[in-house]
């Protein structure tokens, strides 16, 4: 019993021993205290585009090398494979970090460019929340402050132009997304939640591209909430629908859309008329009805009088 235990103790042992002797020279390299060993390790795994492992020896030397005259260096290369593996929230405060502790580095402008490159490459699809458009757009133009005539200002100024694209289409779907829901329904308040949201847009992004597109839907909107509205309120919202059509007409002589604004603009004409008419009716019922009461009111009396007293 004593042999067998002891031949198994000692299979164990070997199992263990060959298992330590087979660890992977990067786990032996990771494990060691030879922190300039690993740099240059960490450094080789970069220029390999091993990213995975080179992240990993640089997350644990960032620790080692605080305080120290390489730590410049380290952390320009951390930043920089954090972007290689498209970890793009962490490189941007990293990249930012090191821009914000060495000013003077020869790496400061990149890291600030690419601490603002960052977000931009985070920045969503405009459909989603524009957060980080927003964020994207005001750091480039930060870098561009800061470094107005470097070559990668250009670039900066590309990039911004393509973010403001993305909050214009956020903005036009926003405000036309209030249109779609007016017709659930018939909620005259999104109709005029439209026009607001439109006019909004506008001024916020005054050279948006959709521009005829966004004027158009404004008649459309204000016509919409005037059809919507009780008669007493229409002829005011349907001239308020005219004065966008005179304003598409003298702002936009040349649109494709010019021919549906004038039918617009008819189309609110005749709401008016219709509104006025409408009224008309009303107004000649309440005096009939009026009518009708004061001479039922005379009658009554009338019968009163008449009628003996007992």
């Amino acid at each position: 019993m004593f042999k067998i235990k002891h031949a198994l103790l000692l299979s164990f042992t070997l199992i263990a021993l060959t298992i330590a002797g087979c660890k992977s020279q990067f786990e032996k390299i990771r494990l060691s205290n030879d922190v300039a060993k690993k740099y240059q390790e960490a450094l080789r795994l970069y220029n390999k585009k091993n990213y995975s492992k080179a992240l990993i020896l640089f997350e644990d030397l960032s620790q080692k090398y605080r305080g120290r005259t390489e730590a410049e260096e380290l952390n320009y290369y951390y930043a920089l494979t954090l972007y290689k593996i498209r970890d793009y929230t962490t490189a941007r405060y990293q990249f930012k970090t090191f821009a914000d502790t060495y000013p003077t580095s020869k790496y400061a402008e990149e890291c600030r460019y690419m601490s603002a490159y960052c977000y931009y490459l985070d920045s969503p699809r405009p459909s989603l929340d524009q957060e980080n458009t927003v964020k994207a757009i005001d750091a480039l133009q930060l870098f561009i402050n800061f470094y107005p005539k470097s070559e990668r200002a250009v670039e900066a100024s590309k990039y911004i132009a393509i973010l403001r694209t993305k909050l214009e289409d956020k903005a036009y779907a926003n405000a036309k997304l209030y249109y779609d829901l007016g017709g659930v329904g018939a909620n005259a308040t999104n109709y005029r939640a439209a026009v607001i949201a439109l006019k909004n847009a506008q001024i916020d992004f005054p050279d948006i591209k959709y521009a005829e597109e966004m004027d158009l839907l404004i008649i459309k909107s204000q016509l919409a909430y005037a059809k919507n509205s009780i008669e007493e309120r229409q002829e005011d919202r349907f001239n308020e629908a005219i004065t966008y059509a005179d304003e598409f007409v003298e702002a936009h002589p040349q649109s494709k859309f010019l021919e549906e604004a004038k039918d617009l603009k008819k189309e609110s004409e005749s709401g008016i008329e219709n509104a006025k008419r409408v009224l008309a009716i009303k107004m000649a019922d309440y005096e009939k009805y009026k009518a009708q009461l004061e001479k039922d009111a005379k009658r009554d009396s009338s019968a009163t009088i008449k009628t003996p007293i007992k």
